[in-house]
């Protein structure tokens, strides 16, 4: 198979076992959303959604968040991980969204990327999973099997973001990101699979014997 045709297999598969494919992060509206993937730098979803409840009930809104200590923000939010940075960035960029933005989340990659604690990985997902707009966020799932695929060849998460959006169509990214995260979560996981164990890993390449050492 050639590279086009391993992605046209990925997305038929995909789209054949997750044909639902819901948000992993609870949230209420954009703002807690952007909150919300903030604290999952380094942290699994499911700790993040039982931290999250705990930090919405302290404040779940710009405005309120604004007037929290740091202190206060990061108490609730250490078993997140990178706690004294997050909560500054917390506490930061809800202000900027009161003090610039009237208390909203601005629908803009370069606005979302100037705010404390948000990259381009972050402020995609905001944009793909809050907004609708067309957006590829690579995570560490995302980046290890578009490699074992043959997909791209991994020397940076920007060069697997570019390669992926070149291989499938934009409407399909929204949806397909996520897929590929459910999958990389149930099948090809990072020590289940070694790019000769999953189900698509051996229809793409069945002839495959050796590990697939994949870039970080």
């Amino acid at each position: 198979m050639i590279r086009s045709e391993r992605a046209k297999t990925v997305h038929v598969r995909l789209e054949e076992l997750y044909p639902q494919v819901p948000i992993p992060l609870e949230h209420q509206d954009i703002y807690t959303l952007l909150v919300a993937v903030l604290l999952s730098a380094q942290c699994t979803d499911k700790m993040v959604n039982r931290v999250t409840p705990h930090l919405w009930a302290l404040a779940d809104n710009p405005f309120d968040m604004a007037k929290k200590s740091v202190e206060s923000i990061r108490e609730i939010i250490q078993p997140c991980g990178l706690s004294p940075q997050k909560s500054k960035a917390i506490q930061g960029l809800s202000k900027i969204l009161v003090d610039e933005y009237q208390g909203q989340v601005p629908n803009s990659f370069e606005k979302l990327e100037a705010l404390p604690g948000v990259g381009h990985k972050t402020a995609s997902v905001v944009m793909s999973q809050g907004f609708g707009v067309a957006a590829f966020p690579v995570d560490t799932h995302i980046h290890r099997l578009a490699q074992r695929w043959g997909l791209t060849d991994g020397s940076s998460v920007v060069q697997t973001e570019r390669d992926l959006k070149k291989l499938f169509p934009e409407a399909s990214w929204n949806r397909l990101h996520l897929q590929i995260i459910f999958y990389g979560r149930e099948h090809c996981t990072a020590r289940g699979c070694d790019g000769t164990v999953c189900g698509l890993c051996r229809e793409l390449y069945p002839r495959r014997k050796t590990a697939v050492v994949t870039r970080k």
